[in-house]
């Protein structure tokens, strides 16, 4: 039987709403960051592992009573709401029936049992599981569980989308004891003001694990301490704290209990239960979590032998036609400038009534250099989309992933390899020029310096900028008509000053719709820039970018940034 993962799913979801953007919001204006990274994290899980055998446990009670009890001040700082005594921000409380919907009808159980929290369902999990257990949870308090008596690893998240996987035999060299019953009372004696557990002062992780690594237990150091012992890392004001928090000690030693016995009555040979993939999909309606129920589906499928498709929305459309796009070699200065007559002039009338076709790219980083693509848009509307997902060929940073919400496994699972995506938004490229089209985007210097290194690296007998057609900067233009508007000019910002709707910020569709409808905006403001020709908005893009450039660079070096150097490119840096 495949190993049981158990998901911490309190502590997921908190650091979840905490790092993605919460910009992320459903159709009625809640964000949904939470709900998003938790089901990328169990998608993660069920493809790290190979297994669909996840429960998701919660805290039904996070102070419960029998803990307060025993230490009254049990993550008492925690509480935002001294009548309802919760910790839950509204933010993150209207996302958990979202999250939990979603979960139960891809099939995987929801484990909370009344005046518990999540650690003492994993607990009793964890002793009654006849298989391999790996407890998912960024609490360093669970790696109490692991002993050797029982196949138990804890997977903790660590920074840039790493994992650090411990077990029993992981903790000498951690944290410098044998087990996990030693590894309790070394976070008794350290404490976590967090949790409202005081410990002992002066004496932090390094000294708990000398303590009782020279002396064995807690109870043996408490023991020393009251005769005299000066050895061991037992210097005299050392044995006076000991002595002096020993009560202390013993009641956070308890606190720190999880209860192994407690009814969650989920059979565990039975996991995982039915997928309901309509239940999935009603669950998603109007949610905006589409791509992370996608990434979901796409694993519990693929684990479970299902077969499975990318869904459309993350699917690579279009045909791989690259034998029409000009190579490098072939590019003549004559043949260049004749192929620019006949595209940026092959409307009678302005940019604004050309075919207007948004763009946009979703990448593994900030550098164009050496950023990878991983999702990219056109649109004309929002029911014309073509997407690509692509395998970008190297692992997504977790910062990246907090953005945009890909992960490396579901890249690798369901993207095209980097080099079809890249031709075949080159052939795009063309076909648009050829057309007369003009692509839309925001601060599209990026998405262009982009291509141009994925083109070189993967493409590189095309000559890239050849094919690029028309080109309107919402960012370049917006700041060219409104130079003195205050505050930022992100793509979300600029929507809210246009009150254009974005919904998805950071997925490549619904940034390309936005920038899309803000070119049309940008239109209507100004009679004079729509009415330029295909050939004078690209000029004058060019010059305004140079000329923002200058302005910026002025600034920095007034205050106090001698050496600052603003590229003034465009539309490729």
């Amino acid at each position: 039987m495949k190993p049981l993962v158990l998901l911490d799913t309190p502590a997921l979801y908190y650091r979840a709403f905490y790092s993605v953007p919460d910009s992320i919001v459903n159709a009625d204006g809640h964000p949904v960051n939470a709900v998003r990274g938790v089901l990328d994290t169990v998608a993660q899980m069920v493809r790290r592992f190979d297994t669909d055998r996840v429960i998701a446990t919660m805290d039904a009670d996070w102070r419960p009573a029998f803990r307060t009890a025993i230490m009254p001040e049990y993550k008492a700082a925690r509480v935002k709401d001294e009548e309802a005594g919760t910790e839950i921000p509204p933010e993150l409380a209207v996302q958990l029936p979202i999250m939990n919907r979603v979960l139960t009808a891809a099939g995987i159980p929801i484990a909370e049992v009344a005046g518990t929290e999540a650690d003492d369902v994993i607990a009793t999990m964890a002793a009654q599981s006849k298989t391999p257990v790996i407890i998912v949870s960024p609490d360093r308090d669970l790696l109490a569980l692991l002993d050797s008596s029982a196949e138990v690893s804890v997977l903790r998240p660590r920074k840039g989308g790493e994992w650090e996987a411990l077990a029993q035999t992981d903790l000498p060299t951690a944290y410098g004891v044998p087990d996990g019953a030693r590894y309790r009372e070394l976070a008794a004696l350290r404490g976590d003001p967090s949790d409202g557990l005081p410990g002992a002062p002066g004496i932090g992780e390094k000294t708990a694990a000398t303590l009782l690594e020279n002396f064995g237990s807690l109870e043996s150091i408490v023991k020393a301490a009251k005769a005299g012992v000066k050895t061991g890392g037992l210097s005299p004001k050392r044995a006076a704290t000991i002595i002096e928090v020993e009560e202390s000690l013993y009641k956070t030693l308890e606190v720190m209990r999880c209860l192994t016995d407690v009814e969650h009555g989920i059979d565990l040979d039975r996991v995982p239960n039915s997928f309901d993939r309509a239940g999935v999909e009603a669950a998603a309606e109007g949610q905006n979590i589409r791509r992370s129920v996608d990434n979901l589906t796409s694993a519990l499928e693929s684990v479970s032998g299902t077969a499975g498709a990318a869904s459309a929305h993350s699917a690579a459309p279009g045909s791989t036609a690259t034998a029409s796009l000009p190579s490098k070699s072939a590019v003549s200065a004559e043949s260049a400038e004749s192929a620019e007559s006949t595209v940026r002039n092959g409307t009678d009338g302005s940019w604004a009534q050309s075919r207007l076709v948004g763009f946009d790219l979703e990448t593994t980083g900030v550098e164009p250099a050496t950023a990878r693509i991983v999702t990219a848009a056109f649109v004309d509307s929002a029911d014309q989309v073509r997407t690509w997902l692509a395998d970008p060929g190297i692992e997504i940073p977790e910062s990246a992933r907090a953005v945009h919400g890909i992960t490396t496994e579901f890249a690798q699972a369901n993207g095209a390899a980097a080099t079809q995506v890249i031709s075949e938004l080159c052939a795009e490229f063309a076909a648009l020029r050829e057309e007369g089209a003009v692509v839309v985007g925001h601060n599209v210097v990026y998405d262009l310096s982009v291509m141009a290194a994925e083109v070189a690296r993967h493409r590189p007998d095309i000559d890239f900028p050849s094919i690029i057609p028309t080109i309107v900067d919402t960012f370049v233009v917006d700041k060219h008509i409104d130079p003195y508007r205050k505050g930022k000019r992100t793509l979300i910002e600029t929507a809210k000053s246009y009150r254009v709707e974005l919904l998805d910020a950071h997925d490549a569709a619904a940034d390309a719709l936005a920038a899309l409808d803000i070119s049309r905006a940008l239109a209507e403001k100004s009679t004079e820039i729509s009415a330029m020709s295909n050939d004078e908005i690209m000029a004058a893009q060019a010059d305004w970018k140079r000329s923002q450039a200058a302005g910026l660079q002025a600034w920095l070096r007034k205050k106090g940034n001698a050496e600052a150097v603003v590229d003034g490119s465009w539309p490729m840096s």
